[in-house]
């Protein structure tokens, strides 16, 4: 080939060369941003190592609270990657999770933790299920909820060391936990 050719030839593929580069730093912008919002936000697949502490000072119960402590989180009890877990912070005496039988229907043995994640299998908060285990959500919950997908969501579930009879179910996709109690197998 002659210079006059490839001169050609190179010219041609000059916008190829251009999409498939822009292509490339489109994808790794995509997964540096999505690394990003895994470091600093909620969701996204993380599962906390451990549920919350028992609260030590606790917090009196606000009506209309918000839980959103950053830009991007959500208005709902969340745990950040770090594991602080936001919005348990009432302590034992919060009047909206008193049960006067606790575990009335017996405790949950399916496993707790990172190591178990249950996908959901359907229902709603006032009674759903998975793997033959049956729950609820606490009353005072049902609002935190509302984007759950109750018939395929991935939930790990903790025990709640301030409130007998309740656990806490934590959304592996959206990193946000509402109180639940055991209604049996």
């Amino acid at each position: 080939m002659n210079r006059r050719c490839l001169a050609e030839v190179f010219e041609h593929m000059q916008p190829l060369k251009t999409k498939r580069l822009m292509a490339v730093l489109a994808v790794c912008l995509l997964f540096s941003c999505v690394a990003l919002a895994q470091r600093h936000g909620v969701g996204g697949g993380h599962i906390p190592a451990h549920g919350p502490a028992p609260v030590r000072n606790p917090h009196p119960p606000q009506e209309n609270r918000h839980f959103n402590d950053k830009r991007g989180h959500p208005d709902a009890p969340h745990v950040h990657s770090n594991g602080k877990w936001i919005g348990h912070d009432t302590g034992p005496n919060d009047v909206r999770y008193h049960l006067d039988h606790p575990w009335e229907h017996g405790h949950f043995t399916g496993g707790f933790g990172r190591g178990h994640v249950w996908h959901l299998a359907g229902g709603g908060p006032s009674r759903f299920w998975f793997g033959g285990f049956y729950f609820s959500v606490a009353p005072a919950d049902f609002g935190l909820c509302n984007d759950w997908y109750w018939d395929r969501d991935d939930i790990v579930i903790y025990e709640d060391p301030d409130h007998d009879g309740w656990y806490l179910a934590y959304n592996v996709r959206l990193g946000t936990y509402v109180h639940v109690t055991y209604l049996g197998a």
